[in-house]
């Protein structure tokens, strides 16, 4: 009976730091971030909500089928969850950091540094639960054109780095 609830809130754990970091940083996301050069194809910010929770959800309902195919938290479960643990702390790093701190230095540093971990999750998964694995995909997806967007945004963006100008 109990394990409906552990489902539950795995699944919801990723949501929690993503919607702190949209709640904290929520009245500066629209003047600084319209002001910034982004390219063509950077998604609309309507699409970001719908697209995490999709995002965020697929990634706690997998993180949930690892850590009980692995029987809890005992030491075959350090590395996967670790790595999954590490990739949502910068996950949840990333918004203060762009959005709250208008660092984009930090953030490039940091969403690279996601990327690495969030692709060994995905490794470290594939061996125990493949069906986690394939969920996290759309998650390494999105990630990429994040990635890349926070690469041009840096580039294109050089008076927001420090040092630049004021």
């Amino acid at each position: 009976g109990k394990m409906w609830a552990y489902t539950v809130g795995f699944t919801i754990l990723p949501h929690v730091g993503g919607f702190l970091g949209w709640f904290l940083n929520r009245k500066g996301i629209p003047a600084w971030y319209e002001k910034l050069k982004k390219p063509s194809w950077c998604p609309s910010r309507k699409m970001f909500p719908v697209a995490w929770t999709m995002l965020y959800t697929g990634m706690g309902y997998a993180s949930y089928l690892v850590w009980n195919d692995l029987g809890g938290c005992g030491s075959k479960a350090i590395v996967p969850m670790g790595l999954y643990g590490a990739q949502l702390a910068l996950n949840w790093a990333w918004p203060p950091l762009f959005f709250g701190a208008h660092n984009l230095n930090m953030a490039l540093v940091d969403i690279l540094c996601l990327d690495a971990l969030a692709l060994g999750t995905l490794c470290s998964w594939y061996r125990i639960n493949r069906l986690a694995a394939l969920l996290l995909l759309p998650y390494l997806g999105w990630l990429a054109m994040a990635t890349c967007l926070s690469i041009r945004i840096w580039k294109d963006n050089p008076e927001q780095q420090p040092g630049k100008s004021d």
